[in-house]
């Protein structure tokens, strides 16, 4: 589809333009400078204006184009009230085009319906007001809150089957998923109505509540007790001719039965809660069944209690969720007008327009249709059908409305736009107004090719023809009041639109006032695009090169203007043939012609002259200013791209820089990495052929060789700029410390400091000797800390001597012996960390019965919360081939060392 593979948004960048920052709101917007925003009153005058520009451009009929296409409550309000968001700022109206492209592209998949997401603001609002919500309101909420989660998971799942996590395909829906990707849906609360309450009936469930199920399971006792009672009386009556056939009815809300009035004896101390129309039958309530009745009316004032309760207390939760609901709401309005922007922009052929910066890039716009008049001109096809219209018709349809070119260049200021009544001057002017609200609000525009437009901040109009201002505003004075007011409000990012300026006074006034206006605009606003039937206007072109003059083309064959811009050209108003064609009496327009014959001689071009004359000099005296402003101009210029150029270098040089280091480190890691390896599995190789009496050597030779390949790879002191400690740190067995020399990483103490000022460190599954120097406390004081390291050593050399002078102990050192060394490798290791306590001991059952015989295995069970800890330990003490085991120590944190048979 063409549609959508010109849906991406470009912008172009270039010299600074202020950009003010502000926030998409869900009406019409307009941004205006600091300065204005300062003044109130400027800032209220502009609000004024906009408001009515919008009127004038016919922006609500525009919006209301939209409507059909959107599928929520709230999405058809906002485009009915013309409330839908227009872009603040260029990054905004970029976001909302974004938002458009990635619906065109989602729509393909195919049909989106947002419809389920009903608008439960009121019930929100009457709520948070303390009004009690009822059983169908409480559900609406829960299929609200059901159906928007169900949206947002359609509308990932198709993101994702368009390509993987981070593929392109699938970033290009991102603007739509980053609308609702922190979106609270409420879960909990849907779950808990839907537990609660059976929204397809409209009733709260018996497992709402422990209370309103007992209340219900009592009446339903007692009703079946009363009406088995009833029946029974009822047989009598009727066995004993009281009635023509048993009856069991109810009366007053208490249940009773039928009796014949002259049989009202069968029923003693019976109370009467009615008698028929004819008086013959009395309904009566018996004796026996007065205590059930009363039951049951306590009964149902229970439930109906417990059960407003119920509803209580889902209003309040309600309540407290408002907020966050309705943020849901907006958001998925958002979406809903995102994707009715691109339905209207495939039923229009709309094309996404680049837009950018004021006065970084010009207009070209390639056969822009209006989009009223577009849209207009379908219906009416739709309606005929063309089997009621005639060729000629049907010729004029194919080519209505007329496709209109802008092509305005990059330093122009101002357009002129010249040319006959009835021509199109004013459907122009106001299609290119619309142009820029749509690019704004995030629409793409009914043309060809790519529609290139600048970002306009306000859009201001001054348009007089009869569809658009009030009667009291179609006066000279009423023109001049409002072009005051625009230009006192408009900046270098405003577009400013001015219809047949300067006219409704003398001529000769007439383009003196008009000259001075568009000089002034010329210098203080981004673009203005003005209509006249002065010629003389166009003749400024000459003069300034910022002005720019465009004709609406007029057939002389026809008589019939064309309705296209011939851009570059000056157009005649040709009005004396334009009275002739419409049948206007043949001597005036002769006299007429020959009133214009007076008007050309020697003397009119010199009037002409002096007027300009006064021209020149008001431009002489604004001269010298204009220089000194385009000089400082061109020195921030200079400057500013000199800082680009700098900033940059000194960009690129830091990326490559970073890609070197990083280089750098990575293969520093890798031969770490590799020589570590190597020393593992040599130590591995060696612990299967040595003896035991070797093993302590072979270790030692392990962690020397370990702890020289750490040296060899740490980075110099120099590059971390720390100080050695005025006092030495002696670390104790079993403790956490930050090791230096390897990124300050944590590691755990397996053995004190020793003579040679090497300390024994586990780092994960490796342990290395590392200078004492290299090691720190995580954090506390260090006093005391040459006591700490004689405390230690005192320790150590007493547990020695325990170990010789103990027979026991020394038992078990054989039994190591028997066994092999104790040593962690990953050959004999479990890991249960992470696993569910069934897997964790299947996973150890395993383990244990393929070791070979007097092995040892070291099973690692974390901490956590202890049950899979306690299932192995279990496993532990009854499997068979488990001699014993040794639970976890200050070494072995969370780990168990078993010995296998």
């Amino acid at each position: 589809m063409e549609l959508a593979r010109n849906r991406l948004v470009g912008i172009s960048h270039g010299p600074p333009s202020l950009i003010y920052p502000s926030r998409i709101l869900l009406k019409p917007i307009l941004s205006l400078s600091n300065s204005a925003e300062s003044h109130p009153c400027r800032f209220a005058l502009a609000q004024t204006l906009q408001s009515e520009t919008l009127k004038i451009l016919e922006w609500n009929s525009l919006c209301n184009q939209l409507s059909p296409f959107t599928s929520t409550s709230m999405g058809f309000r906002a485009t009915v009230h013309a409330a839908i968001p227009i872009g603040e700022t260029i990054e905004e109206s970029m976001k909302l085009l974004e938002q458009t492209g990635a619906a065109v592209l989602a729509a393909e998949a195919g049909p989106w319906d947002f419809s389920k997401i009903e608008d439960v603001t009121s019930i929100i609002d009457a709520s948070a007001n303390g009004q009690m919500l009822t059983v169908g309101e409480i559900c609406r909420v829960r299929r609200t809150l059901v159906a928007a989660m169900k949206a947002a998971e359609m509308l990932e799942s198709v993101a994702l089957a368009a390509g993987g996590t981070d593929s392109p395909e699938r970033k290009r829906y991102s603007p739509l998923i980053d609308i609702v990707a922190d979106c609270d849906y409420q879960e909990h609360l849907a779950n808990k109505i839907e537990f609660c309450i059976d929204c397809n009936l409209s009733v709260i469930l018996d497992r709402a509540s422990e209370d309103l199920e007992i209340i219900r399971l009592e009446k339903k006792r007692n009703i079946e007790d009363l009406n088995s009672l009833l029946k029974e009386v009822s047989a009598r009556i009727f066995q004993a001719g009281g009635m023509d056939r048993p009856l069991v009815t109810k009366r007053r809300a208490r249940m009773c039965v039928g009796i014949r009035a002259s049989h009202k004896y069968l029923l003693p101390e019976g109370i009467v809660l009615d008698i028929s129309g004819s008086g013959v039958t009395y309904f009566m309530e018996p004796k026996e069944a007065i205590e059930l009745n009363n039951m049951e009316v306590r009964l149902s004032n229970a439930e109906r209690a417990e059960e407003m309760a119920i509803l209580s207390l889902f209003t309040s939760e309600i309540a407290e969720s408002g907020d966050i609901i309705k943020n849901m709401l907006k958001r998925f309005q958002e979406i809903d007008l995102a994707f009715a922007r691109a339905a209207y922009a495939r039923e229009v052929n709309g094309r996404c327009p680049i837009i950018s910066l004021c006065g970084s890039n010009p207009i070209d716009i390639i056969e822009m249709q209006h989009p009223l008049l577009l849209t207009s001109q379908r219906i009416l096809s739709d309606e005929d059908n063309g089997a009621l219209a005639s060729s000629s018709s049907k010729g004029c349809v194919a080519d209505f409305p007329v496709p209109i070119d802008f092509k305005v260049a990059h330093r122009t200021r101002v357009v002129i736009i010249s040319g006959p009544n009835t021509g199109g001057k004013t459907a122009s002017m106001k299609t290119l107004g619309l142009a820029s609200l749509m690019s704004k609000a995030g629409m793409y525009l009914p043309a060809k090719n790519f529609p290139r437009i600048p970002w306009f901040n306000l859009v201001l109009a001054d348009i007089g023809d009869q569809q658009s201002l009030e009667q009291n505003l179609s006066t000279f004075s009423g023109h001049v009041s409002r072009i005051r007011d625009i230009l006192e409000v408009a900046t270098m990012e405003s577009l400013v639109l001015l219809d047949e300026i300067g006219s409704g006074t003398d001529p000769s006034e007439g383009v003196a006032l008009s000259s001075s206006i568009l000089d002034y605009l010329k210098d203080h606003v981004s673009l203005s695009v003005v209509t006249t039937h002065y010629a003389d206007l166009t003749l400024l072109r000459e003069k300034d090169d910022r002005y720019q003059i465009a004709a609406m083309e007029f057939s002389l064959e026809t008589l019939k203007p064309t309705y296209k811009v011939l851009w570059g050209s000056t157009g005649d108003s040709n009005a004396l043939k334009i009275a002739e064609s419409i049948g206007l009496n043949c001597n005036t327009i002769s006299r007429a012609r020959q009133w214009v014959e007076k008007l050309k001689p020697e003397s009119e071009q010199e009037r002409h002259g002096l007027v300009y004359q006064s021209l020149m000099d008001e431009r002489n005296q604004l001269e010298a200013h204009v220089k000194k402003a385009n000089s400082l101009h061109a020195e921030m210029m200079n400057l500013y791209i000199e800082i680009q150029r700098e900033a940059e270098d000194i960009g690129c040089r830091e990326k490559a820089l970073m890609r070197k280091e990083t280089h750098n480190v990575q293969q520093e890691l890798k031969s770490a990495e590799r020589q570590i390896y190597s020393v593992v599995a040599n130590f591995e190789r060696q612990l299967t052929k040595i003896v035991p009496e070797d093993v302590n050597s072979v270790i030692k030779k392990g962690e020397l060789a370990i702890a020289s390949i750490f040296e060899a790879h740490q980075p110099a002191d120099s590059l971390y700029g720390n100080k050695p400690d005025d006092a030495p740190y002696a670390p104790r067995s079993g403790e956490q410390v930050l090791v230096k020399g390897l990124g300050n990483k944590l590691a755990i103490v397996v053995e004190a400091p020793g003579d040679d000022g090497t300390v024994l460190i586990q780092l994960g599954k490796v342990r290395v000797r590392v200078s004492s120097r290299d090691v720190r406390a995580i954090g506390g004081s260090k006093k005391n800390l040459a006591a700490a390291t004689s405390l230690q050593r005192r320790r150590r050399q007493a547990s020695l001597s325990q170990e010789i002078q103990n027979p026991s102990e020394r038992s078990q050192h054989d039994e190591q012996l028997l066994f092999g060394p104790t040593v962690q490798t990953s050959r004999n290791t479990v890991d249960l960390r992470g696993m569910r306590v069934e897997e964790a001991a299947l996973e150890l059952d395993m383990a244990i019965n393929s070791r070979g015989p007097n092995s040892v295995i070291f099973v690692i069970h974390g901490m956590g919360t202890g049950a899979v800890k306690e299932r192995a330990i279990k496993i532990l003490q009854d499997h068979p081939r488990v001699v014993r085991y040794e639970q976890e120590n200050p070494l072995n944190y969370g780990c168990t060392v078993a010995y296998i048979k």
